[in-house]
């Protein structure tokens, strides 16, 4: 019997059962809770499987930067600013002592730049695949969630699109391309950024994906200009193709805004209705091969 893909097992079996507030239906990239200050404690977790999510044979310190960075970036899609984090390991018989310290080292590294803490966990040995989690702690004054957006709005982003699918090609040998693979290990959360947006996501499963997550929570429908999304050099030289899978691909962790205006990158707008449409320079739309990552 076939089993229901992500989303679809999200909106039937785990939102009815997020009844308090600030769990809104697990639509966001976080949880939001009261906390007794004026502020508002902001809790994510993303779990991360060898061979799923990254290669296992990465390095093991690269590999603990990138599971706490992209945790960080669901704490700035919120437009809150992190205070620690748990961790789980679940971990075969192969890891030894040498890799979990230059896996701790990598943690310490993020933890002085992203002046956060480890606050707790559990490990466990497993049979299986190497799988990591970490559940994120932060706070935020005036959270941003998905829900805000709404015709009239523009869509933003963040940074280059791309480099975190192409990165993954590169780490695979597929591509000589040394910097993607960089910033597909090390993305960058993008603090402080979501600050005055009417809605936003962290780009994980794509931009035409993660941009249709905050369409569906807020009622409206959004257009992309394909030759508005920014590319880094290294994807731009890739050829044109590159640009429509870089819309897709995801692993980018920018973030994707709603905004009546934004220092960051235009490159849309919202408007009234469903879905997401990409359009060519004459304003026609562009028929997508996928809309984003499925974790199915």
């Amino acid at each position: 019997m076939r089993r229901s893909g992500e989303f679809e097992l999200i909106r039937r079996f785990l939102a009815p059962l997020a009844t308090a507030a600030g769990a809104g239906r697990l639509e966001d990239d976080a949880a939001l809770l009261d906390t007794p200050g004026d502020g508002r404690l902001v809790v994510t977790t993303d779990t991360m499987v060898e061979g799923v999510h990254f290669p296992g044979d990465g390095p093991p310190g690269l590999i603990a930067r990138r599971l706490l960075r992209c945790n960080l970036s669901d704490l700035a899609a919120m437009g809150a600013r992190p205070d620690g984090y748990l961790l789980n390991l679940a971990l075969p018989g192969r890891i030894d002592d040498p890799w979990l310290e230059a896996f701790a080292t990598g943690l310490a590294e993020d933890q002085e730049e992203f002046a956060v803490s480890l606050l707790g966990g559990d490990t466990v040995a497993t049979p299986g695949a190497l799988t990591l989690t970490v559940t994120a702690f932060g706070s935020a004054s005036a959270p941003v969630r998905r829900s805000g957006a709404r015709p009239g709005d523009r869509v933003f982003v963040t940074g280059p699109i791309g480099d975190g699918c192409f990165g993954l090609k590169a780490v695979r040998g597929e591509i000589d391309a040394p910097r993607l693979a960089e910033r597909y290990w090390l993305p960058s959360p993008r603090f402080g950024a979501a600050e005055g947006a009417t809605a936003a996501a962290d780009i994980s499963d794509g931009l035409v994906a993660d941009l249709g997550h905050i369409c569906r929570a807020s009622g409206v429908a959004a257009v992309i200009d394909l030759e508005a999304a920014p590319l880094s050099p290294e994807v731009a030289a890739l050829g044109p193709e590159a640009r429509l899978e870089a819309l897709t691909g995801g692993d980018d962790y920018e973030l994707v805004l709603t905004a009546r205006e934004s220092p960051a990158i235009p490159v849309g707008r919202i408007v009234s209705g469903e879905g997401v449409t990409v359009v060519d320079s004459a304003g026609q739309p562009v028929p997508l091969a996928r809309q984003g990552y499925r974790h199915d």
